[in-house]
């Protein structure tokens, strides 16, 4: 996991580091299914910018994540840009709003934050196109290759003395 030690910089407040970095991201399981992340190491932006009161982190990459769909399965690519701010309080205290998850021992964990910056910008779902059709219900064929419907089946034996109720009439 790739990770940036900050004891190399001497920052004053106000002055800032910014960096080309590589950023080794694990794949993603969402939906039960799994995305890699292309390329991978990701070539991300790194800022560091001291103030007075602490530090902000930023970091800016582009990835394209690929698996399959969430509807048809066909293989897929979902784009993504991402643009990433994270601050750390001198004196924090017991705020965990002054502090970020992503710094230990003065070691940013550039892995970590970049994999929880992509799951936080995923849409509710990975489609190959938004008007996919997803695969039959019935056969399991792909309904964008294959468009079809199956003919409405007969009812279970089991149900047939409930059908019989329905098709009474009512007094």
């Amino acid at each position: 996991m790739t990770s940036f030690d900050l004891r190399r910089l001497a920052l004053r407040s106000g002055e800032q580091h910014r960096e080309r970095v590589e950023v080794e991201l694990a794949p993603l399981v969402y939906g039960g299914q799994e995305y890699e992340a292309e390329p991978n190491p990701v070539p991300a932006e790194l800022v560091v910018t001291r103030a007075s009161s602490g530090t902000v982190f930023e970091l800016a990459f582009e990835v394209s994540l690929h698996g399959p769909c969430m509807r048809c399965l066909a293989e897929t690519a979902l784009p993504l840009s991402l643009h990433v701010r994270e601050y750390q309080a001198t004196n924090p205290g017991g705020d965990d709003e002054l502090r970020t998850e992503y710094l230990e021992d003065d070691l940013l964990g550039l892995s970590a934050w970049a994999r929880d910056a992509v799951a936080l910008e995923l849409p509710d779902k990975i489609l190959c196109r938004p008007e996919c059709a997803g695969l039959c219900a019935v056969c399991g064929k792909d309904l964008n290759v294959e468009p079809h419907e199956h003919p409405e089946e007969s009812v279970d034996p089991r149900w047939a003395a409930l059908q019989g109720l329905r098709e009474e009439p009512t007094p």
